[in-house]
């Protein structure tokens, strides 16, 4: 894994701000292999999600990314 900076972080910010609920969906699917690698690293690095006995799932900050983007889509 090679470490962002802080700068380089918050770029990729908005393009995984609108991946988060298929990653979300991925996740709960069980197809984590089809996440890509680095974008678990950002999202990590991000703290919404977080390595969990192995497995990823989100975090309180995760949980609130994902409600306001599906606000800002018109979802429950």
């Amino acid at each position: 894994m090679i470490s962002m900076t802080p700068t380089a972080l918050a770029s990729r910010r908005p393009e995984l701000r609108e991946r988060i609920l298929e990653t979300v969906d991925l996740l709960n699917r069980r197809l984590a292999s089809k996440i890509a690698s680095d974008d678990i690293d950002d999202y990590v690095a991000l703290h919404w999600l977080e390595w969990n006995g192995g497995g990823l799932r989100l975090t309180t900050t995760g949980e609130n990314v994902c409600n306001q983007m599906r606000s800002s889509l018109g979802g429950p």
